[in-house]
C-alpha cells in the first residue's frame, strides 16, 4: 500500500472518530464475504458504520485524535472491525442479540467517554443512551405532577359528593 493511500485511510478514520462519539472494536476473524455482507446489513439497520481496518492505521488515527485513546491500543491485535455509532449501547445490544453474526467477540470499546474491555459486553448493553436517560428524567418529573392532578380531580369529586349529600339532607 502506498503512503498516500495510508494517509487517506488515516484521515478518513480521523473524520469518523470526530463524527461518531462511540466506537467498538470487534474480532472479525470468522467473517467470510457472505457473513460480512450480512453483518454490514445488520449494522446499517441499527445506524452503525462498520469498517474493517489495519490495526496500525487505526492506531495512527487514534494517536492523531484530540483525545487520549491509549488504553484501547492493547486491543489492536488480529483482524479488527470498527463499529462507529452515535448511540453508545446499540452495537453491544446488537452483538448480544445476534450471536450468529460470525463476530468472534468484542475486543474493546470507547463509549460515553470511557474505555471498556472485551469482558464488558453486558455492561455496554446496559448503558442507557442519551434519549433513554432523558425519557427517564421526564417520566420522573411527570410522576409527581400526575399524582397531584389525580388527587385534585378525585378530591373535586369527593367535595362535590359531600356538598350534594349535605344539600339533599333535610334541615
Amino acid at each position: 500500500m502506498r503512503k498516500e493511500d495510508k494517509t487517506a485511510i488515516i484521515g478518513s478514520l480521523g473524520e469518523l472518530l470526530k463524527e461518531y462519539p462511540h466506537f467498538y472494536l470487534v474480532d472479525s476473524t470468522g467473517l467470510n464475504a457472505e457473513k460480512t455482507t450480512a453483518f454490514r446489513r445488520l449494522c446499517f439497520k441499527q445506524d452503525i458504520k462498520m469498517t474493517v481496518v489495519k490495526n496500525t492505521l487505526l492506531q495512527k488515527a487514534l494517536e492523531a485524535a484530540e483525545e487520549d485513546f491509549s488504553p484501547i491500543y492493547e486491543a489492536l491485535k488480529g483482524t479488527t472491525a470498527v463499529l462507529f455509532t452515535k448511540v453508545a449501547n446499540a452495537p453491544a445490544k446488537m452483538l448480544k442479540k445476534n450471536k450468529d453474526t460470525g463476530i468472534a467477540g468484542l475486543k474493546g470499546a470507547y463509549a460515553e467517554g470511557g474505555f471498556y474491555g472485551a469482558d464488558q459486553l453486558d455492561n455496554l448493553a446496559a448503558l442507557k443512551s442519551k434519549e433513554e436517560l432523558i425519557a427517564d428524567v421526564v417520566a420522573l418529573l411527570q410522576s409527581p405532577i400526575k399524582n397531584v392532578v389525580s388527587a385534585l380531580q378525585s378530591g373535586g369529586n369527593n367535595i362535590h359528593g359531600i356538598l350534594k349529600t349535605l344539600g339533599e339532607r333535610p334541615e
